[in-house]
């Protein structure tokens, strides 16, 4: 399942070309330094991949979430 944080119907066109900007925003050295100093690990890559680390990273937390018994409140 592939899922993505953008406006319904972008066209793929956008998607893409707001893929290539970011890729090279996390490329450029003073921006991955900035990240670091804040604590952020930078993860470029296409919509594919960020769609598939969303999709892992809600099961596994949907699994502590459910182990722990946690509700919203």
């Amino acid at each position: 399942m592939e899922r993505r944080l953008r406006a319904r119907n972008t066209p793929v066109e956008i998607i893409g070309k707001l893929n290539s900007a970011i890729n090279a925003g996390l490329a450029d050295p003073k921006v991955k330094a900035r990240l670091a100093d804040l604590g952020a690990t930078p993860l470029a890559g296409s919509p594919a991949d960020f769609g598939k680390l969303i999709a892992e990273e809600t099961e596994k937390w949907g699994k502590v979430i459910r182990a722990g018994n946690i509700k919203p409140g």
